[in-house]
């Protein structure tokens, strides 16, 4: 939630424009979530280093146009489940805010185990880069899906995953020379009368989804970055109906995770990188989370 007022108008539409744009290739980078039972397969998602972020803030506004603070907190007696075993650890949860001059001030939480290898860099580094989405900069990451590719035997990709061409650099900022490999923009939509409760029912799938999936829904269907800005009363009906999908399949991992218990459930996550219900990166995590939760609670997938 935004704490100050932002300035309006085409020059700070064109700012968070700017900021929305895919970043450059050479700053993709992709990790492993998970793999397949013998370690041959591995789910791989797409992420940018906070350099990235940074670099883009500097560019647009100079480093005296923007500022982040960190509030940092810890949780422990906190059991976990990790290499087959059942350990006491805690958690590092962190707060970051960020203010940019003349777009208004936004802030984003991260969490990591403290048991795990620079826990704070991490945190920190996640709440960084969901306060920064919170303006449009490296949001197009949670839309994209995740991957499957080949592993050699140190279960690294034998092959990285092409991008969409929705998710390219459209063209060099400091040269002005378009990327010949970009394609086009998704197309705009026709405009048209929208319903608003249709709009506030949107928003209340937020809090059962969590961020990452709404952003994800919004934007493959409606090519929306919030609710209020699908463009007609048919898209609207389209994206509701798809979060209404989304949420059966929370609801039914809730339902498992009550069949199998915490200690299976807080494994599950674990493994499969999930800090949380409203953390689930993306819908096809989701669905290999049901997936996984079926497996052991003995029901056939869906």
């Amino acid at each position: 939630m935004a704490t100050n007022e932002a300035k309006t108008g085409p020059d700070t539409d064109a700012l968070f424009t700017r900021l929305a744009e895919p970043f450059g290739l050479s700053e993709i980078k992709w990790r492993v979530t998970h793999t397949s039972h013998d370690g041959t397969r591995g789910a791989v998602i797409a992420f940018a280093d906070p350099r990235a972020y940074t670099d883009r803030l500097n560019q647009l506004f100079t480093p005296s146009g923007w500022t982040r603070n960190y509030d940092v907190t810890t949780v422990s007696a906190v059991s976990r489940q990790k290499r087959d075993k059942i350990i006491q650890t805690g958690k590092v949860l962190v707060t970051c805010t960020l203010t940019i001059a003349r777009l208004g001030t936004h802030s984003g939480s991260g969490e990591q185990w403290a048991d795990e290898q620079n826990a704070m860099t991490g945190a920190e580094a996640q709440a960084f880069k969901r306060a920064s989405s919170c303006f449009g900069l490296g949001r197009y990451l949670y839309n994209l899906p995740e991957t499957w590719v080949d592993l050699d035997g140190q279960r690294r990709p034998t092959r990285l995953p092409a991008l969409p061409n929705w998710a390219l650099a459209k063209a060099n900022s400091a040269t002005g020379k378009t990327n010949p490999a970009c394609g086009p923009r998704p197309p705009e939509v026709q405009r048209g009368p929208i319903d608003q409760k249709t709009t506030a029912k949107i928003e209340g799938f937020r809090r059962i989804l969590g961020d990452p999936i709404y952003q994800e829904i919004l934007w493959r269907v409606a090519r929306a970055r919030q609710a209020n800005a699908i463009p007609n009363a048919q898209l609207q009906a389209t994206v509701a109906e798809a979060m209404e999908r989304a949420s059966r399949g929370i609801r039914k991992v809730q339902s498992l995770a009550e069949s199998i218990g915490d200690t299976q459930f807080v494994s599950v996550l674990d493994r499969l990188h999930i800090g949380s219900m409203t953390t689930i990166g993306n819908l096809e995590a989701l669905r290999h989370l049901v997936s996984e939760l079926e497996g052991l609670a003995g029901q056939p997938a869906a």
